[in-house]
């Protein structure tokens, strides 16, 4: 029998700092709840909206995987390896903060909002080096399946992450069904709906629910409406 948590979008802690406004799935800032401090290793999933020309300051991170994906507009990034990027719809970024890492992220328009999803991942082997990483995918390819953009295989075509996760997006017509099979049967799975709404394992989710499932190896999404779907598969033993 399936292990499950749900999270509705309303229940997220939310920060509004005027230039800044981010709801938070897990403990975050100055949320705390001690129910929903992590799921397994994924410790960290806001949802942010920065104003044009606004964004975070220089600040470090350290022994822990960091994804962004934005969702509309585009992220400038900086950090102290030297990388300068661009980071635009369609794209992934990821982090490896191991040793130390000091990075920046603005919004790369100055009228325009950019929303993007920033994941935090505890890692498989803390003290690496850190590296930095982005991909642009093409949406197509998550037309009515699960695209992989996150991996521990450095053979495959995502993003590799020093864990054992994989993280995928999919984008789901009315009425298709999808089927997800863990990779490892000790992880669990954190369905994050991005738009629409989905029946996952007889739950309802709709725009920004969350839902973490354990001891399965299998999940079956089916699509309500027109969806956008976020996957995380991480370890539990966290």
């Amino acid at each position: 029998m399936a292990n499950t948590v749900f999270h509705k979008a309303d229940s997220r802690g939310h920060a509004n700092h005027g230039w800044l406004d981010s709801h938070h799935s897990f403990s975050f800032g100055h949320y705390y709840d001690p129910e929903r401090i992590h799921f397994g290793a994924l410790r960290v999933l806001n949802d942010d909206v920065v104003k044009g020309g606004m964004g975070f300051g220089k600040h470090p991170h350290d022994n822990m995987e960091i994804i962004s994906i934005p969702l509309r507009g585009a992220l400038q990034h900086n950090d102290d390896t030297g990388r300068n990027e661009i980071i635009k719809t369609g794209d992934v970024q990821i982090m490896s903060a191991g040793t130390g890492i000091f990075h920046s992220e603005f919004n790369a328009s100055k009228t325009d909002d950019v929303n993007f999803l920033q994941l935090w991942v505890f890692p498989k082997k803390k003290g690496i080096d850190p590296r930095y990483e982005q991909k642009s995918f093409d949406v197509k390819d998550r037309e009515n399946q699960l695209q992989l953009v996150v991996s521990p295989d450095k053979d495959s075509n995502a993003l590799w992450i020093n864990q054992d996760s994989w993280i995928s997006l999919g984008d789901v017509e009315k009425g298709k069904e999808l089927n997800y099979k863990t990779h490892k049967k000790e992880n669990g799975v954190y369905v994050f709906v991005l738009e629409g709404s989905l029946v996952v394992n007889d739950q309802k989710l709709e725009k920004r629910d969350g839902l973490g499932i354990w001891d399965t190896d299998e999940i079956i999404l089916k699509a309500e409406s027109d969806s956008e779907v976020l996957m995380m598969e991480v370890p539990m033993d966290f």
